[in-house]
């Protein structure tokens, strides 16, 4: 499995986020904090999520998605695009009901041109890693309640720790 990358753009408050390879924990920290960045701006007019070229993605990496959905519904009054054509990963969207507040495409989006840099690395306490996850998981019980039974011994686990 391809080690996994984040890359963004952000130009005149439109915004991409790209998942490539095998995106897991270890970019989770660099995740969150672009998109407390992001959270501090008030004129968001687009966020697009382009998983084309994601092998795996982890359930904490999904967390921060949800996450950023409910963010743009709340906040900006807008879904969030997300478009993969990978059908484990597509599968894994529906099953945890992102369709429900991220619009989900499975082509890739036309005249999308984007200059794209890497996302800076970011070394993150263990503490803080573990609120993260925790937080992560807890989004995505919110998000579907079903979701609960395959995340609620992890939260517990956090939660003891």
């Amino acid at each position: 499995m391809s080690q996994g990358q984040i890359l963004i753009s952000d130009k005149a408050d439109h915004y991409l986020i790209k998942l490539v390879g095998d995106v897991r924990l270890t970019l989770s920290g660099s995740l969150n904090r672009y998109m407390d960045v992001l959270f501090g701006n008030n004129n968001v007019q687009s966020m697009v999520v382009d998983m084309l070229d994601a092998k795996a993605v982890d359930s904490t990496t999904l967390g921060l998605i949800a996450k950023l959905g409910l963010h743009c519904r709340e906040q900006y009054q807008m879904n969030v695009k997300l478009f993969c054509q990978n059908p484990s990963i597509i599968r894994t969207l529906e099953c945890m009901s992102f369709d429900e507040i991220i619009d989900i495409f499975q082509q890739s989006p036309e005249g999308f041109d984007a200059e794209l840099r890497c996302l800076d690395a970011v070394t993150s306490e263990v503490d803080e890693v573990r609120q993260q996850v925790l937080e992560a998981h807890k989004l995505l019980i919110k998000l579907n309640p079903k979701n609960g039974a395959e995340f609620t011994d992890l939260i517990n686990a956090l939660e003891a720790d």
